[in-house]
């Protein structure tokens, strides 16, 4: 097994696209390949065929490497849940909540899980794709880091720095790094790349052999902007679309609220892609449209925290607002939560314990208590009878009258969800559900588009090839595979 990391001059530098594109560019070539990240924080997370969870990253980039995904890809997964604190899952499965402080002296107590994921998947693996966190010039985190250095020292595995020229800097942000790491953390770095080039590369020749120069390491590539980036899911929410809806009414218009705490939104990507529709996220602050077909109350890491900032924007108001002209609502997961009559947290599990008062547009309620659910399902919408699919991954047993009209019915009896009597208020806790292209039609028609037309799952496995051959282009692939060890 060969192993080498992608570490970043700073967050959303691409890390996690370009090792999903190397990941489909040596799958290609015939290796077995398997990604890893040791540590990830992220509130858009995938359930595995086993019942864990880990980082929406990984497992686009096990699907690019054509494999399954494992929870010992993500070996450590933090969900923010608070500015200062997030639950801790390790290989799959929640272990607690953490402050920050309380997080970093735990770290070093999670190396020897970290290394034996890294085992796991190295018994498997041909070649072994390592992300890093963050950036890699955090030197105030070095003691007891398995994110970055700290990891690659302890597993022996060189690292490529990447640096996003769109942002700005990308010389002195790379030449910085290798000034403030340690000397044999500097060492350790066996090359660089240049990400989201755009323009003529000649113009550029010069600053790459410039970085050579300055740093010592290999120049591995400039890669251009790849423009099929934004059909991928992403996880981060820095990667929500941005701008304020149009609502011509040419398009039906799909409004989800991004509030602080937004969960699984790559959820939304299919809509987000179909030409039929217009689908934008709401920061807090801006009002829910008077034009908009669909409002969305999307999943959250913490439901009554992110209710009461509902509320604080006035979207309470918009929504009544918005049902009372004949608008549609859907919630998932946490946002169908918010739709009921009652949230109660008698252990508090999303801070202090307490109970409030949901939106009262579904006739449910919910109680955040017992085993997170972690599955994934198939099932039949109730109203259409059309095939769904996705997963589960909430706490939270939710009653009451409203659950007679389902949303979601499952090959073995259950049922999921609830939608009102007229038909237009509904929510369930399926996530994915908007990757079945059937349902996805259903719903447009229902918002009077013109049904789907986009072929999702393959489009998806059609970008991940378009993204491997424009890495072969720009990317020496061949030394990054000889750097690794």
């Amino acid at each position: 097994m060969k192993a080498i990391m992608f570490q970043g001059t700073g967050s959303d530098v691409g890390k996690s696209l370009l090792v999903a594109g190397l990941a489909r560019t040596f799958a290609n070539r015939g290796l077995r390949v398997r990604p890893f990240k040791p540590q990830n924080m992220s509130n858009n997370a995938a359930v595995t065929a086993d019942g864990g969870e880990i980082g929406r990253a990984q497992a686009l980039q096990a699907r690019a490497a054509r494999v399954a995904p494992s929870v010992h890809m993500n070996p450590v997964l933090l969900k923010p849940q608070s500015e200062i604190g997030a639950q801790v899952v390790v290989q799959g499965r929640v272990i607690g909540n953490a402050p920050a402080r309380g997080y970093y002296a735990m770290k070093a107590q999670l190396m020897d899980r970290v290394l034996e994921s890294f085992r796991v998947l190295g018994e498997e693996a041909d070649l072994v794709l390592v992300e890093g966190a963050g950036s890699a010039s955090e030197v105030n985190l070095r003691n007891g880091d398995i994110a970055n250095m700290g990891f690659a020292e302890a597993a022996n595995v060189p690292v490529v720095l990447i640096g996003d020229i769109e942002r700005g800097g990308v010389i002195a942000s790379l030449v910085g790094t290798r000034h403030v790491l340690a000397a044999e953390d500097a060492e350790r770095i066996v090359g660089f790349i240049v990400n989201k080039f755009r323009g003529d590369p000649a113009l550029f020749a010069d600053g790459m052999a410039d970085l050579e120069a300055r740093t010592g390491w290999h120049a591995l590539g400039l890669l251009p902007y790849f423009d099929g980036a934004g059909r991928l899911p992403a996880e981060d929410t820095q990667s929500l679309m941005q701008g304020a809806a149009t609502g011509t009414g040419r398009r039906p218009l799909v409004v989800i609220l991004a509030y602080p705490r937004i969960s699984n939104f790559d959820d939304f990507d299919p809509l987000r892609l179909e030409p039929g529709v217009e689908v934008v996220f709401l920061r807090p602050g801006e009002p829910i449209p008077g034009t908009a077909s669909l409002v969305v109350l999307p999943g959250s890491k913490a439901t009554i925290a992110d209710l009461a900032a509902l509320r604080a924007t006035g979207w309470d108001i918009d929504l009544a607002a918005h049902v009372r002209r004949g608008g549609h609502v859907l919630g998932v997961c946490g946002g169908y939560q918010m739709l009921g009559t009652r949230i109660a947290d008698p252990d508090g599990l999303e801070g202090v314990p307490g109970e409030v008062a949901g939106l009262g547009l579904l006739d449910i309620e919910t109680v955040l208590a017992g085993a997170k659910t972690l599955t994934q399902v198939e099932g039949v919408s109730c109203v259409s009878e059309v095939a769904v699919k996705g997963y589960e991954m909430h706490v939270g047993q939710t009653t009451g009258a409203g659950l007679q009209s389902p949303m979601i019915r499952f090959p073995d009896g259950r049922a999921d969800g609830a939608v009102s009597a007229t038909g237009r208020i509904g929510g369930c806790y399926l996530h994915g559900l908007f990757s079945s292209d059937s349902y996805r039609a259903e719903l447009l028609r229902a918002l009077g588009a013109e049904g789907s037309q986009l072929n999702y799952e393959s489009d998806v496995d059609a970008t991940l090839d378009a993204l491997a051959a424009h890495i072969e282009t720009h990317l020496d692939c061949d030394r990054i595979l000889t750097l690794a060890l």
